[in-house]
C-alpha cells in the first residue's frame, strides 16, 4: 500500500500523542487540555507537526529538547517557524527546562498571548485558568 505524504505525517503525529516526552504531557495534562480555548497535540500543519495548536487563535507552542540546539535542527526549526508565520499562526517556543523550572510562568506566556489574539478574554484573570504545578 502507498501512503500520500500527508498520511505518513498523519501517522507519525498519532505516534507522537500516545508517546508524548514528560515535558508535553506535563503541558497538556496540566494546562493546555482543560484551557479555555482549545488547543490539540501534534497538529500537522502544511508539511510540518507542531506540539501543541489553537485554530482559534492561530497559536502553535513548540517545547525544545537537547536535539533542538543542533545548528541542522535549529535551521529546521526556524524555516518551520517561518513557514506557519506565513500562514499568520504564532510560535511560542519553550525549553524543556523551563516547564521544568517555572510552569507557572511558562502557563502566563501563553495565556497572555491567548488573550492578546482574542480580543473576547481581555479581561479574564489567570488565577480563573486551570494552570495545576
Amino acid at each position: 500500500m502507498v501512503y500520500t505524504h500527508r498520511q505518513v505525517l498523519a501517522q507519525r503525529a498519532s505516534n507522537m500523542r500516545r508517546n508524548m516526552t514528560p515535558y508535553e504531557r506535563k503541558l497538556w495534562v496540566e494546562f493546555l487540555r482543560e484551557y479555555e480555548i482549545p488547543f490539540v497535540a501534534q497538529k500537522v500543519i502544511g508539511n510540518y507537526i507542531v506540539d501543541f495548536y489553537s485554530r482559534r487563535v492561530r497559536l502553535a507552542i513548540e517545547l525544545d529538547g537537547g536535539q533542538h540546539y543542533d545548528p541542522r535542527q535549529m535551521r529546521y526549526d526556524e524555516v518551520r517557524s517561518i513557514y506557519l508565520e506565513t500562514l499568520e499562526i504564532k510560535v511560542l517556543r519553550f525549553t524543556n527546562s523551563e516547564i521544568k523550572e517555572d510552569f507557572d510562568g511558562v502557563c502566563e506566556v501563553i495565556h497572555a498571548e491567548v488573550t492578546k489574539r482574542r480580543h473576547d478574554l481581555h479581561r479574564i484573570p489567570l488565577e480563573l485558568i486551570v494552570c495545576k504545578s
